[in-house]
């Protein structure tokens, strides 16, 4: 028999045993879900907000820490928990690495840049971040964290009012400073106004369903005179304001600079990554403090002892630096760790969850292949996402998870290392964590240390000496709480 024909021979053979295999395989189930309807399959029954806790719900109903839902047409995937989220963002890292097509986020706004929706496999950019931001080299910025922290101590002492315009203001400081070496005005400084309005942007195009576009990609070739082509205009509009976010501190840095051979070689890279930080880093941080006050202000003893933890160590009149991180427990160690950021971290502090989707549910990953799980069908094209509210209130972990419980970290007065730190869900899965955590994590310690240590946080009174109580409410209509 000629080689032409024992080739044919074995082509023919290993393409009928293929598509045999991948015929069983396709009958494979899908994983468990509530009921889909014909076309729209669960789009009517997904919420608009506080998805993660319908998602959780589902899962329990269903007792199934993987459940699968059909949103008109788009397969989803859901974790519910650490143990899926390890087999396959870790373990299968590959394959669940993916990010879903952002059309008008990405192609019309021109965030291509920001390696949260760059293409897996081009991994530059977290290169030289991870280079910079790794635990290590993140103890670089520990001045730079500190001096911002005293700043907005002041700023909250002459004004105690505009609490989240003080951090807004403290958040853009440092990482213009980080990221660029460039010191901002004291207020209405040009540079974070222009990242504010970029992200706000960001968020509204990043409200699943509100552009046609994302669901039909080809839309993006239509004319911006074409009726009904509006998404085209604004998409313009907001693309200039991410272009000054990508340019300009980077040009301010540029000038600044004397020897540029360098920068040139690498100034694409650099201004995506520098970009990302101040992006990504400026409201996330700002959800998180904002939520530290809301904490304390529900849980005025949990306060008072993290205050005479401080003084116990410090001593009165003093404000900590990270050198005392191992020495209050109660407050916060290294890489949310300690009590008072623990509590954070499950009552409302998602740092790096910000999705398509909203908040306390990671950033989607999205797989291009079919793949099986526990006897069940992943199909190509889902979006996988990692349930991170249902893995912080894991019954089985979290005893009485809804309950402000500071204790349950502790044993014997010390951090107890057999309880689940909520670190390892909230700085999102996998190859896709966040690389800026270290920096965020140390960050978000010595504010909230500062701030318990230099003030009393309380609920304001009104003319006739009530107190005035938050709503506890958040917006969560974009991509972040």
């Amino acid at each position: 028999m000629s080689a032409s024909r024992w080739f044919t021979l074995a082509f023919s053979a290993l393409l009928y045993f293929g598509l045999r295999w991948r015929r069983n395989r396709s009958k494979l189930p899908l994983p468990p879900g509530p009921k889909k309807l014909p076309l729209v399959g669960n789009l009517l029954d997904i919420p608009r907000e506080r998805q993660w806790e319908a998602y959780h719900k589902w899962s329990e109903e269903l007792n199934s820490d993987i459940i699968h839902l059909d949103a008109a047409g788009t397969s989803i995937v859901v974790l519910s928990s650490m143990e899926a989220i390890r087999d396959l963002f870790e373990q299968r890292s590959s394959l669940y690495s993916g990010r879903l097509r952002l059309p008008m986020v990405v192609e019309l706004m021109g965030w291509d840049f920001a390696f949260p929706f760059i293409t897996y496999g081009k991994r530059s950019h977290r290169r030289l971040f991870h280079e910079t931001f790794n635990r290590s080299a993140a103890k670089q910025f520990h001045p730079q964290e500190t001096a911002a922290v005293h700043e907005v101590l002041r700023r909250f002492l002459q004004n105690p009012h505009d609490i989240m315009g003080h951090f807004r203001h403290m958040a853009g400081a440092l990482i213009m400073d980080i990221a660029y070496g460039i010191k901002v005005l004291p207020s209405d400084d040009p540079y974070i106004q222009m990242v504010e309005q970029a992200v706000h942007n960001l968020s509204n195009a990043s409200i699943p369903g509100a552009f046609l576009v994302d669901i039909f990609p080809a839309l993006k070739y239509v004319p911006s005179w074409f009726p009904g082509a509006g998404f085209k205009r604004k998409a313009k509009e907001w693309r200039k304001g991410v272009r000054e976010v990508l340019e300009k501190p980077f040009q301010e840095t540029k000038r600044n600079i004397v020897r540029q051979s360098c920068l040139n070689q690498f100034k694409s890279l650099i201004k995506g990554v520098a970009a990302t930080m101040y992006s990504a880093g400026a409201d996330t941080t700002v959800s998180a403090l904002g939520t530290f006050v809301l904490a304390m202000l529900a849980n005025p003893e949990a306060q008072r002892k993290a205050q005479d933890e401080i003084d116990s160590v410090i001593g009165p009149g003093n404000l900590p630096d990270f050198a005392d991180e191992p020495s209050l427990p109660y407050v916060a160690a290294r890489s949310f760790d300690g009590e008072m950021l623990h509590l954070l971290v499950r009552l409302n502090l998602k740092i790096r969850i910000i999705n398509i989707h909203g908040n306390f549910i990671a950033f989607p990953h999205y797989i291009t292949v079919d793949d099986e799980y526990r006897g069940y069908r992943i199909p190509a094209g889902s979006l996988v996402i990692g349930n991170t509210w249902a893995i912080l209130h894991d019954k089985e972990v979290y005893a009485d998870p809804h309950t402000f419980n500071p204790e349950r970290f502790l044993l014997d007065g010390k951090l107890d290392p057999a309880v689940r730190d909520p670190e390892t869900a909230a700085f999102g899965f996998g190859r896709r964590i966040c690389p800026a955590r270290h920096m965020a994590s140390a960050s978000i310690w010595i504010a909230v240390a500062s701030m318990l240590a230099a003030f009393d946080i309380k609920n304001a009174v009104d003319e006739d000496g009530k107190e005035v109580k938050p709503s506890f409410e958040y917006s969560s209509t974009g991509v972040v709480s």
